[in-house]
């Protein structure tokens, strides 16, 4: 069964990274962790069209290194192999080393060519990477294949795993576009202690969805927020194996935009299942805002909302405080009138024209206490464009989770 979406995409029921056709992919448990799946990979029947993104951090971990490099040479990745518990960040030649032998591990393993294997990792930062356990985990690749196994395996505080896949028609074909998830703390835009990994079966240039995947990922990850820290290790790697045999999509393909808009209706999900995943969160917070002069405005905007901590206890405490809403535009640096600034929440007008409307403050209270998606309504009434982020609320969890994130 599938849910259709206003633009033909039709969204499958528990859809994986194994839905599009010519991928497998696993998990196992190697002992990074005390006994959860800890070991995962991603495999293409045949090499694969390749772009990816990563953060910004300056302390880029191994193997984000490792995989920049491989894709850099001829833009082809066969397979992917993932690993929890141990973020192989800040760990020197060593650990450079130790994500190349991980990388040259794996390739044998599956019998393919060395910089054709992605490789990553998340969990602890500092901490030397137990090599003895990454070869078990490689012995054990291929011996069992499942999805789900893969989603778990790479979670670290992570609560849910987050996978999603579409089907649409191009050139008479059904693609497919699936995708898996982690992330929960550390997460801010321009990228987080987030990992997310997508298949599609369509033929594609690499070249072409190298630059599709920046806009989506704009529009998509680079617009959550959790809690303002940018981790080490974070990207977003989406993998075309062109097994369904359609014309080669690029940005003269007359149906590129039906490829970029499921790309993106992927991206957003994922993206949307972190932030209300966010550690200690009970609440996912949208920020919509509208009228903005230009879109870098709008989305600046939105994020400087999104990550205001007032805005996200305010709404944990069920308080309508819009105060803290229009403080937080203000000190965005973006172009605006006061005078003009309308806000909402959800239905429930608050601001007119820059000035406090009359509303009932149960019915605001009762609004952020009964809905699981807290939406914030901003119109600038300074332009044409706009911007959504999304976060979370923050929590007494939070706290807890993040003191003992070690033990």
């Amino acid at each position: 069964m599938a849910v259709m979406t206003d633009s033909n995409i039709k969204v499958l029921n528990d859809g994986h990274v194994t839905s599009p056709a010519g991928f497998t992919a696993g998990g196992v448990h190697c002992g990074l962790r005390k006994s959860k799946l800890d070991f995962g990979w991603i495999h293409s029947e045949n090499p694969a069209a390749a772009a990816g993104v990563y953060t910004l951090n300056a302390f880029q971990a191994a193997p984000l290194q490792v995989t920049k490099q491989s894709l850099g040479q001829d833009k082809l990745i066969q397979t992917l192999v993932v690993n929890s518990a141990n973020a192989n960040s800040c760990t020197g030649k060593q650990g450079y080393l130790d994500a190349k032998n991980m990388q040259k591990m794996a390739a044998e393993k599956m019998n393919v060519t060395v910089n054709h294997v992605a490789v990553a990792s998340t969990g602890v930062i500092g901490v030397p990477l137990p090599m003895e356990k990454i070869k078990t985990g490689i012995d054990l690749m291929g011996t069992e294949t499942d999805a789900a196994d893969f989603e778990k395996a790479i979670l670290t505080t992570d609560t849910v795993t987050k996978h999603i896949a579409v089907q649409f028609e191009i050139d008479g074909q059904t693609i497919t576009i699936g995708g898996a998830a982690k992330g929960s703390g550390m997460i801010h835009p321009n990228m987080a202690t987030m990992l997310s990994f997508m298949t599609t079966d369509a033929a594609v240039d690499a070249d072409s969805l190298q630059q599709a995947l920046r806009e989506v990922t704009n529009k998509s990850f680079n617009m959550i927020t959790v809690d303002g820290d940018c981790s080490t290790n974070d990207m977003v790697l989406v993998l075309g194996n062109g097994q369904q045999k359609n014309a080669l999509l690029n940005e003269s393909h007359p149906e590129w935009d039906v490829f970029k808009q499921a790309l993106q209706y992927v991206s957003e999900e994922l993206a949307k299942k972190i932030a209300r995943d966010g550690e200690g969160a009970t609440k996912l917070i949208e920020v919509q805002v509208k009228g903005a002069s230009s879109e870098s405005a709008a989305g600046q905007v939105a994020k400087a909302v999104i990550s205001s901590n007032l805005v996200k206890t305010a709404v944990y405490g069920a308080d309508p405080n819009w105060g803290r809403i229009v403080c937080a535009v203000g000190y965005s640096e973006q172009p605006l009138d006061p005078d003009k600034i309308c806000v909402s929440l959800g239905d429930i007008e608050v601001v007119k024209n820059g000035l406090p409307l009359e509303f009932d403050e149960m019915e605001g209270k009762n609004y952020l206490e009964e809905n699981k998606t807290v939406k914030l309504l901003i119109d600038l009434k300074n332009g044409m464009h706009d911007a959504t982020a999304w976060g979370c609320d923050l929590t007494y969890d939070y706290v807890k989770i993040n003191a003992s994130y070690r033990t």
